[in-house]
């Protein structure tokens, strides 16, 4: 693989800290800016929300200029969102910047997917996806652990500081990487319109939807992570980065292994997977008494959970061929759809008065349903296929296929 992809996921890795670090800081920001726990939770809906409205329409307004000065433009843009963030002490400016932040990475990460894509030799676009989507599983294991003990040592704005300060090493990484090729010809207009006609075959939507429900199981819980490791398991403040350490290492554990399979043998990975998401969500939440158990399940669900979902990334991207620019970034607007009505729905359960338990069932429903939806699209595709006398495709398009 060109080295060119591991420096696009340094990029990555700043911007998936400033993602998922919220799970060590909602309790701290909360009570600094005097707001109750579940509307600090709306902090990471107000940044999935940005990314699914700038994922298609950053990479629809970038078509044109050439990838390296999109992919700078938006990382600049990143970088100084966090700054203005950093010194707030409105938590209405703070919403904003974490959705005009998310935009901005919205825009890096369509376009960087799509970079990873053309530089990725025939056959291998699971194997790039994993090395760019390593960088946020990185982010997991060591940004933001950092960051929830950068929050408990002096506040949760160094946190912010620090992404801001990470962001600097990665524009230079982008200017030595990137080749500055040509803008792209046509007008957006129509390129955009020719690629989203592309990306109307059900099998498509169908994968969109999948990513969706289990990015938002995957949110759900770990936005809470942290109040339910100290108020339900009864674990130290002090230990909650290393539980954060923990997802990590099993995220990249997940995306290492998806990386090896998900071009040869997406079917068995996303089926299997599927299933064990959803019986690991049922456990954790009858479980999430026990210290020891948590640990465990935070490690096997991050790595089921990105697992499945670097590999429905790449399903997307081999599903539309012919739109090399819109397909990252719907997928990333379909992950980010769940990653802002997981917490949302994690935050009504917890708001009702079910306790900080109640967003792993969430969790637990939302994986069952998306396994449920697939293997049904799966049948009727089948029937479709016997219908019509045509064989069933070779690559699967969904995780039931």
């Amino acid at each position: 693989m060109p080295f060119a992809l591991h420096l696009l996921g340094l990029a990555v890795f700043a911007m998936g800290t400033s993602e998922f670090m919220l799970s060590g800081l909602v309790p701290d920001i909360a009570s600094d800016l005097r707001v109750s726990v579940p509307a600090a939770g709306s902090l990471t809906s107000a940044f999935a929300a940005g990314m699914i409205v700038g994922a298609p329409l950053m990479a629809a307004l970038s078509m044109r200029w050439p990838r390296r000065r999109a992919l700078l433009v938006f990382l600049v843009s990143f970088l100084l969102l966090h700054v203005l963030g950093a010194v707030t002490a409105s938590f209405e400016v703070l919403l904003a910047t974490r959705f005009a932040g998310a935009v901005a990475n919205a825009g890096f990460l369509a376009v960087a997917v799509a970079t990873a894509a053309a530089m990725a030799p025939p056959g291998a676009k699971g194997r790039a996806t994993s090395i760019l989507l390593g960088g946020v599983t990185l982010a997991c294991v060591a940004g933001v652990p950092a960051g929830a003990a950068l929050g408990q040592l002096w506040g949760w704005r160094s946190a912010f500081w620090a992404v801001a300060l990470l962001s600097v090493p990665a524009v230079a990484a982008v200017l030595r990487s990137v080749p500055a090729t040509e803008a792209r010809t046509g007008t957006i207009k129509s390129g955009a319109r020719r690629e989203v006609r592309a990306l109307r075959s059900p099998g498509l939507m169908m994968l969109l939807l999948t990513a969706a429900l289990v990015n938002g199981a995957t949110f759900c819980t770990f936005t809470y992570l942290a109040p339910l490791a100290t108020s339900v398991a009864g674990i130290a403040p002090g230990w909650v980065p290393g539980l954060l350490a923990l997802f990590g290492l099993g995220s990249f554990a997940g995306v290492t292994v998806s990386g090896r399979l998900a071009d040869s043998r997406p079917r068995l990975l996303l089926s299997a997977g599927g299933v064990a998401l959803v019986a690991g969500w049922a456990v954790f939440a009858a479980l999430a008494g026990s210290p020891v158990a948590v640990a465990v399940l935070v490690f096997t669900q991050g790595a089921l959970s990105f697992a499945v979902g670097s590999t429905l990334v790449s399903q997307v991207l081999y599903a539309a061929t012919e739109a090399p620019t819109l397909a990252g970034s719907f997928a990333t607007a379909a992950f980010n759809a769940g990653a802002a009505a997981g917490p949302w729905l994690g935050g009504l359960m917890i708001g009702a008065g079910l306790g900080y338990r109640s967003p792993v069932w969430v969790s637990a429903s939302l994986v069952a349903v998306a396994v449920a939806v697939a293997a049904a699209a799966h049948a009727a595709e089948r029937v479709m296929d016997r219908a019509a006398g045509r064989a069933p495709a070779g690559r699967p398009r969904t995780p039931a296929n």
